[in-house]
């Protein structure tokens, strides 16, 4: 911070890397500075303050005053005798007097503290944009990692991939389907009215539907979930700041949440309540209809997670005779009470109603990595506030307005 910097060193130590380290300092910033070249012995004054006058020119400091104080005896004060210090003191002694001399040696050094200040602000700048590019990569890595389990989700829970084991046993056991399945190609004309007869629709049947459906949705999402942590967790090692990231963190991120089969078990329970609550408030004018009644609240809220299960027709070959086959009774079963328009209306609202309960539950695992980067990122709008800055420190420097 001194305008003038008088540099003491010693023959034995004048090579040392800490000497220069704060040499090299006051380089890059212009400082005036003085070197005094102390306890040099007689026979070596030559040879060392060459050496040292030819280190000082390669590092940018050949204008700086070299002052050479050979190896002697104190006085009874412990000071050195006049004559070793006579060209030191003449040569401050001169700047002192000299105002012309004072202002220069002033202003050189506080252009070079600008100067400097100006280049080691684009230099955090581009250290800021490394950590926000790196930051911004391993985000992306994230989002990648748990925007795929989100569409993977939404795929399983709409392509007919749920519409197997647990779910369709139960199913088929609600609507006592044996016959009644057996006859959908040939006899689809008449499908309606036999679904009628058929279904049983008792509350115990339809809440172990509920049951299924709630073991299958979990299953599928607890698999992809435990993926995208996997997935995310080796992008971030494959890389030297996400690894320290991860380590310095001290949690294991590499498996979904301990609690997160606890929160997806209430989100789909949620969910199946909405779709319940969509159901009766449907069907409020039509509670006392025969089939209304037949088939209760609960039922059809089974009948329309059935059917939304299956609402991209993504069943193919012999799926579609079975699994397929569940989904176009649920189907039929919902139109012989709402109607075609309002089955198609409500699937679609219990669909995206799942969607968005599965994106929170994600975004909450996503959000443990988010965290970490938060944590310790750089935020990328100060790489353009830094370079800003810079600007402004040389646009002053250069103006009218600078120093004088």
């Amino acid at each position: 911070a001194a305008d003038l910097w008088l540099f003491v060193t010693s023959a034995a130590r004048y090579a040392d890397q800490v000497p220069w380290d704060f040499l090299k300092r006051a380089s890059e910033r212009s400082a005036s500075v003085a070197i005094v070249l102390d306890r040099t012995p007689p026979k070596a004054v030559e040879e060392v303050s060459s050496h040292l006058a030819r280190m000082l020119s390669s590092r940018g400091l050949k204008d700086s005053p070299l002052f050479v104080v050979t190896e002697g005896s104190l006085d009874e004060d412990g000071l050195l005798p006049p004559e070793e210090v006579r060209d030191i003191r003449t040569w401050l002694t001169d700047l002192g007097a000299d105002a012309d001399a004072r202002n220069a040696v002033v202003r050189q050094t506080l252009e070079g503290a600008i100067r400097s200040l100006s280049s080691r602000t684009h230099e955090l700048a581009d250290h800021a944009k490394e950590q926000a590019d790196i930051r911004n990569r391993l985000w992306r890595e994230v989002d990648d990692s748990y925007t795929d389990a989100i569409a993977k989700i939404a795929a399983g829970a709409a392509d007919g991939t749920l519409l197997r084991g647990e779910v369709l046993s139960r199913w088929q056991e609600f609507v006592g389907a044996g016959e009644l399945l057996k006859s959908i190609e040939s006899k689809v004309s008449w499908l309606r009215d036999r679904i009628t007869k058929a279904v049983k629709g008792q509350p115990v049947q339809a809440r172990q539907v509920e049951v299924a459906v709630e073991s299958g949705l979990l299953t599928l999402v607890a698999e992809h979930a435990e993926r995208a942590a996997e997935n995310a967790d080796a992008a971030w090692r494959s890389t030297a700041a996400g690894k320290q990231l991860l380590d310095d963190s001290g949690t294991d991120l590499s498996r979904a949440s301990r609690d997160f089969r606890n929160r997806a078990e209430r989100a789909i329970r949620d969910w199946q309540q909405g779709v319940i609550d969509l159901v009766r408030t449907e069907g409020a004018d039509k509670r006392t209809s025969a089939r209304f009644l037949a088939y209760g609240v609960n039922g059809l809220a089974v009948a329309l997670m059935i059917v939304s299960f299956a609402s991209t027709g993504g069943l193919v070959g012999a799926e579609i005779g079975i699994a397929g086959g569940s989904a176009i009774v649920a189907q039929k079963l919902l139109e012989a009470v709402f109607g075609d328009q309002a089955v198609r209306r409500l699937t679609q609202t219990a669909h995206e109603d799942l969607l968005k309960r599965m994106d929170s539950l994600m975004d909450t695992e996503r959000a443990r990595f988010i965290e970490l980067l938060d944590e310790g990122g750089v935020d990328a709008s100060i790489v353009e506030q830094l370079r800003e800055l810079a600007r402004r420190i040389d646009d002053l420097r250069f103006s009218d307005r600078g120093i004088s």
